[in-house]
């Protein structure tokens, strides 16, 4: 394997595909759904998860989709759809459908946008999309998060973060790399700098103002080794500011990974 992060525990990859595989094929064993709707955006977490749903699911159960926009780079649909061959996905179990008119439609109502709030749009529009499709296939939509972006709150609240199961959400980006090159998901589609792809030029690592290999480090040493700030510096040897700069972008994010606020009532006090 290539770009090993020295400080993220090596992974037996065979393992991690079967387990998470056998997992997403129980789920929807359990909730009686026949299809498996993947968003593909050829990526390297959604080709993953695609090449996944096909191990737990198989093909003829597995309902790829291409959302592209006028942003999108080519090299991602060339990608996106070199995914769909190598899965030999059915000619009718995977579909190109751009989202440029729909979020014309929304400009059009609610007047010109920035570059966040159309991002916005566009994250929501595919998942409108994706949950469509799984209502007409009897289907659950499989999102593609990884934990390094789920616990930054890197996603778009009730866009790309919206999905009926998270299989990789317990895996970090440098992890899903890893076990893309185990998958022999094609090279390109793993090396190349990760981007929601909203507008142009937009790079994750960019937004995030930090490298994952760096992201991955303080999120592990954080949350599964359960160290302080100053011990993260200490042992990683990134710099105090950089680790309280990402672990604050954690909180500040929480209430996206939370469920919407619930005011309870109490009954008996409220009586007249």
């Amino acid at each position: 394997m290539s770009g090993r992060n020295m400080v993220l525990p090596t992974l037996d990859y065979a393992r991690v595909a079967s387990h998470i595989a056998a997992r997403l094929r129980q789920y929807f064993e359990e909730s009686g759904r026949e299809t498996g709707v993947v968003g593909l955006s050829g990526g390297v977490d959604s080709s993953v998860v695609a090449c996944l749903t096909t191990m737990a699911l198989g093909r003829e159960r597995t309902r790829l989709y291409l959302l592209p926009s006028r942003v999108t780079p080519r090299e991602d649909v060339e990608d996106a759809m070199s995914v769909v061959e190598k899965l030999g996905i059915p000619e009718g179990n995977w579909r190109t459908i751009s989202i440029d008119e729909i979020v014309e439609a929304f400009e059009r109502k609610l007047g010109q946008m920035g570059r966040v709030e159309r991002g916005n749009i566009m994250a929501r529009s595919r998942m409108t999309i994706l949950y469509h499709e799984a209502a007409v296939n009897n289907g659950l939509v499989i999102g593609s998060g990884d934990r390094s972006e789920y616990l930054a709150g890197y996603f778009t609240k009730h866009g790309d973060g919206g999905a009926d199961v998270l299989p990789i959400a317990g895996l970090y980006k440098t992890h899903v790399r890893q076990l893309a090159e185990y998958l022999k998901i094609p090279e390109r589609i793993w090396i190349k700098p990760p981007s929601p792809a909203l507008w142009p030029g937009q790079t994750a690592e960019e937004e995030l103002g930090v490298d994952y290999e760096t992201l991955d480090t303080i999120l592990y040493l954080r949350f599964d080794r359960k160290l302080s700030e100053e011990r993260i510096h200490m042992v990683s040897g990134i710099p105090l500011e950089t680790v309280e700069r990402v672990l604050l972008r954690v909180r500040l994010t929480r209430h996206k990974r939370r469920l919407p606020k619930r005011f309870e009532i109490d009954y008996e006090e409220m009586r007249v």
